[in-house]
Parts: structure tokens; sequence; C-alpha cells
């Protein structure tokens, strides 16, 4: 009796709750997404080596091959310019050094250089005193003049100051100066020595900035004596073929 009071109680209370569930049926529940693949092993190692270089950026390479080639192009323009500077130089201190150069020279050839150029004016003449040009030009001259010849060619000379004790006519002597025409010989004496008529009547003189004296009144360059020996030896050949011809 007491079981079927019990049921009907617990039927009484659930069949409101059953009805309800017959009315609304409970809805199936959604789908589970598939699980994501595993990751593929190329994949992982690219990520492993982008995340590599974020962490170490690589440096720039550098051709060693086009450095070296700049380098050594740099060491020959180095080198170029060096020696186009020394070449430079060279050429100037020998270009000054030939302007300054002056050689010993006899009349003939002094005047026979300046005609050839007559910008090169400048000598050190050496040949002979001739005896009795010595004197002055004029008797308020402070000038001296004198002959230097090399027996086939005489010049006159001017210097203006104190002539060595050594320097004597008929001896050696060693001018330095400058060729000039004879139209700024000034003054020019007319009544000069007879000796000194020969210079006067050419077209140049000397102007002497310096008279060499040397150890004794025989000094004489090399090459000045070479050439007063050859003249030397020619004016006694034209002499004697001059005689052979008077003769016969």
């Amino acid at each position: 009796m007491a079981s079927r009071i019990l049921a009907s109680s617990l039927r009484s209370r659930i069949s409101p709750f059953l009805r309800a569930a017959a009315l609304h049926p409970h809805p199936s529940p959604l789908p589970l997404p598939p699980p994501p693949p595993p990751p593929r092993l190329d994949a992982l190692l690219r990520h492993l080596s982008t995340a590599a270089a974020r962490r170490h950026p690589s440096r720039p390479r550098v051709d060693v091959g086009a450095r070296a080639r700049q380098l050594q192009n740099r060491r020959l323009w180095t080198y170029a310019l060096t020696f186009s500077c020394v070449a430079g130089f060279v050429v100037i201190v020998l270009s000054n050094f030939q302007d300054q150069l002056v050689f010993y020279v006899t009349p003939t050839d002094a005047l026979t250089k300046f005609a050839a150029n007559p910008s090169k004016n400048r000598f050190r003449l050496g040949g002979l005193v001739l005896e009795g040009s010595v004197g002055h030009p004029s008797a308020t001259s402070p000038e001296m003049e004198f002959v230097v010849t090399d027996l086939i060619t005489d010049i006159l000379v001017r210097y203006e100051g104190s002539l060595p004790d050594l320097f004597r006519e008929g001896h050696s002597v060693v001018v330095e100066g400058f060729i000039k025409p004879i139209a700024d010989a000034h003054p020019l004496a007319t009544n000069g020595p007879k000796v000194s008529e020969k210079a006067r009547s050419g077209e140049f003189f000397f102007k002497a900035t310096e008279v060499l004296a040397k150890h004794d009144e025989k000094y004489m360059p090399k090459e000045v004596a070479v050439a007063l020996e050859r003249n030397k030896k020619k004016i006694e050949a034209e002499a004697e073929a001059a005689a052979i011809d008077k003769r016969s």
C-alpha cells in the first residue's frame, strides 16, 4: 500500500518533466574540429633559420678580388704621381743648371754659337790678350777695354772694375759675360789702338762681368788651349802655303 502511494507520487512529480522533454527534445551535440596536422619538417627548419637570422643579422659579403684590384690600382696611381713629380723636378733642375752652365769657348766659337741662337749670349770666353789693346775707351770712362783673340777671331771686351794682378798682355785670360751689339759699346773710341781696329770693325763686343785669375799667368782652360794650338797650326799652314805660291 505504501509502495503504491510512493510510485504515484514520483510519477506525478516526474510526469511534467517527461512531457516537456517530449515536447522539446535536447539538441544533438556539435561535432569537434579535427586535430591540426603535425608541422612539416621543412617549415620547421625555415622557421628556425628565419629566427636565427633575426637574432644574428648576416654581414654583407665582400668581394676580396675586387678589393685587391682596387688597392693595386690605387698603388699604381700613387707610384705614377710620385714618378711624375720627381721627373718634373729633375727636368726643372737640369734646365736651370743648363742655363747657368757656362762652357769655355774661344771668340770664334762664341760668335758662331751666338749667331745660331742669339738668346744664348752668355759665355765664358778664353783666349789671349792682344798686345797693345789694353786701355780706356775714353779719358772719363771707368771701363777698361782690351781685345781677346784666338789667333783667328778678335773680339773687343769691356770690363768695369779692377783687373787682376795676373792680367797681362800677350798672356791667356778667361772672362765671363755676354755678347752684345757693338752699337751698345758707348763710348766707342774711334782713335783707339791700331791693333784693336779689327775687333772694333765687328758687329759685336763682349761685356765682361768677371775676369778670372788663376794660379799663374799661364793658366788656360784645356778647351781653349787646344783651340789655340789648332788655330796656330792652321795659320802656320796657310802661311807656308802662301809662301810656296809666292815662290812658284
